[in-house]
């Protein structure tokens, strides 16, 4: 186990690889830990230093102060991020963010271009939802919990095949989202709410790989492409028949999407 205090935040990471090794760092989505990545994970090339953590509130990181309203900003995402990559010493990485992590991975495009040589946005947009719609969740897990939302937040994670033939394993993500700390849960959902990137977003020049399940319900493919439009020169992958999720309904196809863009990037040459 791997714990760094970083000011008021105590976050749970994890490092594998070489520290010279061309870093690869994962984000993950509201109300999972970095597990998120366990099946990619044994398809990924030799020769990266493979970097996940978990955000505040979640997994295993401490819950530092929120606002008044409870919540944090998405800058304070970033700059959690920005601090622990510099603690690490690492540089020039190629970020791959899913849902509020590929927010988290626009905002540290645009504050730390030196962090940043390219990018994977995965299930995820420059602006997701409205604050009226994120403060209406957060006060019905407020008021009952997050068990509460379980079971819609299962539809829009994953494809109605994966449910049916995976129910052990549904039941194992449900627990993880439920496990979650709710104060956690609740203050990354209320900086989703807040969050619009498409301004910085639009600025950005890096490399940009983004990816999109058919079957998403939280973010649709047509909010992905519209994100992925904003960077220059992006790509743009559609796995069918996956949910929000991709990268635990078809790890496999992801990670092909995933070692093409290392290799079109040079990201394994970069030291």
């Amino acid at each position: 186990m791997r714990m760094i205090r970083l000011g008021e935040t105590v976050l749970h990471y994890d490092d594998r690889g070489a520290r010279d090794a061309p870093a690869i760092v994962f984000a993950n989505s509201l109300g999972t830990d970095f597990r998120l990545w366990d099946a990619l994970l044994p398809h990924l090339p030799d020769g990266l230093r493979v970097i996940r953590y978990d955000k505040r509130g979640h997994g295993l990181s401490s819950l530092p102060p929120r606002s008044p309203e409870g919540g944090w900003s998405l800058g304070e995402l970033v700059a959690d991020t920005a601090a622990l990559l510099d603690a690490l010493g690492v540089r020039d990485c190629l970020f791959v963010g899913l849902s509020i992590g590929g927010m988290i991975a626009q905002g540290l495009a645009a504050e730390r271009p030196d962090l940043v040589r390219a990018m994977v946005l995965s299930n995820t947009a420059a602006k997701i939802g409205t604050p009226q719609m994120w403060q209406e969740r957060v006060t019905q897990i407020r008021a009952g919990g997050i068990e509460v939302v379980a079971d819609s937040v299962m539809e829009r994670w994953f494809s109605r095949r994966f449910r049916e033939e995976h129910p052990e394993e549904i039941t194992g993500w449900r627990n993880m989202l439920t496990r979650q700390p709710l104060e956690g849960y609740v203050a990354c959902a209320l900086a989703v709410g807040h969050a619009d990137l498409v301004e910085s977003t639009a600025r950005l020049r890096l490399p940009t790989l983004a990816i999109a399940g058919s079957e998403d319900g939280s973010t649709p493919p047509d909010l992905v492409r519209e994100t992925a439009d904003l960077v220059p020169g992006s790509r743009f992958a559609l796995i069918r028949g996956a949910g929000h999720i991709p990268c635990v309904e078809k790890p496999e196809e992801y990670a092909a999407l995933l070692c093409d863009f290392i290799a079109a990037t040079g990201h394994l040459a970069n030291s």
